[in-house]
């Protein structure tokens, strides 16, 4: 009961990211350290950190299923994996960085238990 809870809260957070990106992709900016130039990237904020990360946390509630969540996990592992490599291959190893690395990674193993 207690894991179901914490999948649930994970959604949540995923889907809260995926809204901030969406409705203020400017603000995303300040943490992440992208620059956009223009509407091209705006538009891409909103679409790869807004609504990518609303409808993954979407689809694994809705389906609320073991497979859903493994998706969802897999997702988040991935992520925290290409992030560390690129923590050390780029040189970025910021608190916000690492912040998202070790997010990543706990909610990772938290969706595939």
């Amino acid at each position: 009961m207690f894991l179901q809870i914490l999948k649930y809260v994970i959604n949540i957070a995923t889907v809260a990211t995926g809204i901030v990106s969406l409705f203020w992709p400017l603000k995303v900016q300040e943490f992440t350290g992208l620059t956009v130039n223009g509407g091209r990237g705006i538009t891409e904020i909103r679409t790869i950190l807004g609504a990518l990360f609303i409808g993954l946390g979407i689809a694994a509630q809705i389906y609320n299923q073991k497979q859903t969540y493994a998706m969802l996990g897999i997702t988040y592992l991935v992520m925290a994996l290409v992030r560390g490599i690129s923590i050390i291959v780029d040189k970025s190893a910021v608190s916000s960085n690492i912040f998202s690395f070790a997010i990543e990674l706990v909610f990772g193993v938290l969706l595939m238990l």
